[in-house]
């Protein structure tokens, strides 16, 4: 049945009008956001970010690290899984030559510090573990990590009064890379201070001697070749977050 031409012309005048109005509403659209964008970069900077964007990170550090436990474990996989090519992706507090008297420090408190050989730490019972890596980039990839797990560090060097506080700091020897980590993190079961990496030693550029590796963390946290771990109650400097990036940065 044909329609009358009469209803026809209204519909046609309903589309033209839904049309325009949708129109408009896009150009309204697209100078609201124009209009935020310029206003939030007109804000004050906090830590490499403007004021509006650091309070969403700040409250996502807030979500994420309530949902943070022991029983909160990142997937493993099997060692067959491992990238036999581990990406390198960056090379922050390597570009100096490392000296060969290498010694773990752990400022355990002002004129109290613990000196430890790679040979300490590998004395320590072994724990190995074979996650997705994560960058913040975007990319990730399957790999195989062995050394020692942080808590059990803490337990056998008696700093269990420094795990008490709030955060951990870790810098390189080189002192050009740094980062601070809530201590939950750090006490969780799979944070390891790595010295293999897919079953051998830890290569240079991957951070020999000693490397963090965080699965619960993107990682822009797992600083390579340790120099100095140190223990506070208020955040450590951290590289990337004075860049703009979010503190906690967990998964």
């Amino acid at each position: 049945m044909l329609k009358d031409p009469e209803q026809i012309e209204i519909s046609s005048k309903k589309f033209i009008r839904k049309s325009i109005i949708a129109f408009v509403i896009f150009i309204i659209a697209i100078f609201a956001a124009i209009f935020i964008w310029k206003w939030i970069h007109r804000q004050p900077d906090i830590a490499g970010s403007p004021k509006p964007i650091r309070k969403v990170l700040s409250l996502d550090e807030k979500v994420f690290s309530k949902v943070l436990s022991d029983n909160h474990l990142v997937k493993t996989y099997p060692e067959s899984a491992e990238a036999k090519n581990v990406r390198l992706n960056g090379d922050l507090g390597l570009k100096s030559a490392l000296d060969s008297s290498w010694k773990l420090k752990i400022a355990k408190s002002p004129g109290d510090t613990l000196f430890l050989t790679l040979d300490d730490l590998k004395a320590l019972p072994k724990t190995e573990i074979t996650f997705d890596f994560k960058c913040i980039e975007g990319w990730s990839q399957i790999s195989h990590w062995g050394g020692v797990k942080f808590s059990d560090l803490a337990r056998r060097y008696n700093l269990l009064s420094q795990s008490q506080k709030n955060y951990v700091g870790l810098i390189t020897p080189d002192k050009q890379y740094y980062v601070g980590i809530d201590m939950a993190s750090m006490m969780h079961p799979q944070t390891l201070l790595c010295y293999e990496m897919n079953g051998k030693p830890l290569p240079l550029k991957h951070g020999y001697p000693l490397r963090l590796i965080i699965p619960v963390k993107y990682g822009i946290k797992s600083l390579k070749r340790v120099g100095t771990i140190f223990f506070s109650n208020t955040p450590p400097p951290d590289y990337w977050y004075e860049r703009g990036y979010d503190y906690y940065s967990g998964l």
